[in-house]
């Protein structure tokens, strides 16, 4: 068992590194110079290739390296020690201002939880028992697409895999105290609650000495993709990012607003940020119907940040795509063939749809027309697209405030639909936060199913 508390890597190397064995200490160093800055023009619509060089390591991978340097200046020395991180990198000395963020194994997965129903909301339906499991066969979107256009529920049976990303940014201006924190507690509550495995988890957080496990613009990027890689039918993939967010002028005219929403790497100086159509292309367009990828990020502007069409509020449906005027733009055969592998009919097929598409369409139906996925993708956002997010205080700890009241209220009921989830955590929020956590998805959900991972 490694000092930090964690069982030894499995025998096999990591998806992405090939065969052998894995790396040993001190096999790897931080690559010469500085990081790449970000690429010219507007982010790329089509799939992106990931960054060279071996993923991330997988928690536990690697043994820690001794202490060599100090603590970065600005740590609160009131937080308790992280359980399973030392050290840290020495931070940048300087960095442009942030957008401000207001004040060994486990065992298998429980085939069951008990727990009580949560309080009856002012929502409908009222339920007398649980709520209804996902149905497993294939659901039209409706709304006006072609009946042949489907996607399909997961039921979260398959493999698990997990992206935690926590920044702090040590040093900078607009420092963060409670996401490393977010990253820890959600750890052991994906592990003890929905039994993945700390092996199948890759955890990104600044205070980290191996130059493979700082949240950098290449690291995270990479490890995007080995979230996704060989994902299959009612597997469930998991990524949680805490840390700074914000907004960016719209490069490519598919926001309301006319701007993205980012999030920031700690080397954001000099590599840039990553947008949400990045991310999008990079984890929802090439997952198969069936494969659930649910994700959390708490930080500023964030309630659109994987472009997902379908977005839901206490009250129910806020918005959906117009699916009518997309068949109409055949743009359901070229998300058909991206499902396929046919990367020749996406091709053909884009190609008619963008020129119609740039002939004056509105930015909203531009968006909807690119962003409905055959997949089962579920986000929590911590705020709207318009508000900041808050830190908190709970337990004797600085936290997010999404991050803390997500796991809190499943923690204390388990088996809830996704309403009341939404309307449960917001619930934990409202009387001391105004930011309005937000549910989006990238298919059409019926919001009184039971919430699963």
């Amino acid at each position: 068992m490694y000092p930090n508390g964690y069982h030894t890597p499995p025998p096999y190397p990591p998806p992405g590194w090939g065969a052998g064995h894995p790396p040993q200490h001190g096999q790897y160093t931080p690559p010469p110079g500085p990081p790449p800055g970000p690429p010219p023009g507007p982010p790329p619509s089509a799939h992106h290739r990931p960054p060279p060089g071996p993923p991330p390591p997988m928690l536990g991978g690697y043994p820690h390296r001794p202490a060599t340097y100090p603590p970065p200046p600005g740590r609160p020395h009131s937080l308790p020690p992280q359980p399973h991180r030392v050290n840290t990198l020495p931070p940048p000395t300087s960095a442009p201002a942030l957008p401000p963020r207001p004040s060994p194994r486990p065992s298998p997965r429980p085939s069951s939880i008990s727990s009580p129903i949560p309080p009856p909301q002012n929502y409908p339906p009222p339920y007398a028992s649980l709520p209804p499991t996902p149905p497993q066969t294939p659901q039209s979107f409706g709304h006006g697409a072609p009946s042949s256009y489907q996607f399909q529920y997961s039921n979260c049976s398959g493999k698990r895999k997990a992206l935690l990303i926590g920044i702090n940014y040590f040093g900078q201006a607009n420092q963060l105290k409670g996401c490393i924190n977010d990253v820890t507690q959600m750890s052991i509550f994906l592990n003890k609650v929905y039994g993945y495995r700390r092996e199948d988890m890759v955890i990104l957080t600044d205070d980290q000495n191996n130059p493979l496990s700082q949240p950098t613009k290449a690291n995270i990027i990479r490890a995007m993709y080995w979230l996704v890689k060989d994902a299959m039918p009612n597997d469930s993939l998991f990524i949680h990012f805490s840390g700074h967010g914000g907004r960016t002028p719209d490069l490519d005219g598919d926001e309301d607003d006319g701007f993205d929403d980012v999030i920031y790497p700690v080397d954001y100086k000099a590599a840039g940020h990553i947008v949400d159509d990045e991310m999008h292309d990079i984890m929802v367009k090439p997952l198969r119907p069936g494969v659930r990828l649910t994700a959390i990020f708490d930080s500023c502007h964030s309630g659109t940040a994987l472009d997902l069409p379908f977005i839901y509020s206490t009250q129910g449906v806020l918005k959906e795509p117009n699916l009518a005027k997309e068949a109409a733009q055949d743009l359901f055969s070229a998300v058909a063939a991206y499902g396929k592998g046919d990367l020749g009919g996406v091709a053909q097929t884009a190609i008619g749809f963008f020129k119609k598409a740039s002939i004056g369409d509105s930015a909203r139906e531009r968006r909807m027309m690119t962003k409905t996925s055959p997949a089962d993708v579920v986000m929590f956002s911590g705020s709207k697209d318009t508000q900041t997010s808050a830190d908190t205080f709970q337990g004797g700890q600085a936290r997010g405030a999404l991050s803390w009241a997500f796991i809190e209220t499943l923690r204390q009921y388990p088996k809830q639909s996704y309403l009341q989830l939404l309307n449960n955590i917001r619930a934990k929020l409202e009387k001391n936060y105004s930011q309005k956590p937000q549910l989006s998805c990238s298919h059409p959900l019926d919001v009184h199913l039971l919430f699963v991972m």
